[in-house]
């Protein structure tokens, strides 16, 4: 018999892409979103089984899980908000809007926004609150959007930035501490009296 080679599997591809003006690549014929940042930047992609991992100047951007099959798509609003609140009247016909809801709350937030103000202004709104999401904590703005919705009272971004991001953030009164040194003069007299 001969010997036998062992040679290690190979645990990953790769794949140099140009990131799209709506901040996107296309791996394995699947759509992922990236930051913006690097729209029109040429990137490299290392394919694993479950993931992606993308480069950029030799430096990791992004891990992202892999999508299985074909034509599907992974966005992320946080990657591409910024270009959105920029041109608002993309949003209508963004071919990946759905994605642009984050949880069934700000689908129902969009909803009555389109209800209050008529058109382009409720995406507006809503691009705005989208934004307030990406730049502090989503959970908060889902929070107070949960609110607002239960109260009936969903009027806009700038209700929603008030509520989540107090206009003054409060600074707590310290008391400032008394400093007693005596403890280590002592230890002083006694270092000086043992040196003797």
């Amino acid at each position: 018999m001969r010997p036998l080679s062992v040679q290690r599997l190979v645990e990953y591809s790769e794949q140099e892409v140009v990131v799209t003006a709506w901040s996107t690549i296309r791996v394995q014929h699947n759509t992922y979103s990236v930051p913006s940042r690097l729209v029109g930047q040429r990137v490299r992609v290392r394919v694993y089984d479950d993931r992606l991992e993308v480069l950029h100047a030799g430096k990791p951007q992004l891990v992202v899980d892999r999508q299985v099959g074909r034509n599907g798509h992974r966005i992320n609003y946080r990657h591409i908000i910024w270009s959105l609140v920029q041109k608002p009247g993309a949003f209508a016909q963004y071919r990946y809007r759905e994605d642009l809801f984050p949880s069934l709350v700000f689908r129902q937030a969009y909803d009555e926004l389109q209800r209050v103000h008529e058109g382009r202004a409720a995406d507006v709104e809503y691009l705005r609150i989208l934004h307030l999401a990406a730049s502090t904590l989503e959970s908060q703005v889902e929070q107070v959007l949960a609110r607002l919705l239960a109260e009936g009272g969903l009027r806009g971004a700038e209700q929603v930035k008030a509520l989540v991001a107090p206009a003054r953030p409060e600074v707590p009164e310290l008391a400032q501490p008394e400093v007693d040194l005596s403890s280590y003069d002592a230890l002083l007299v006694e270092q000086r009296e043992v040196a003797s």
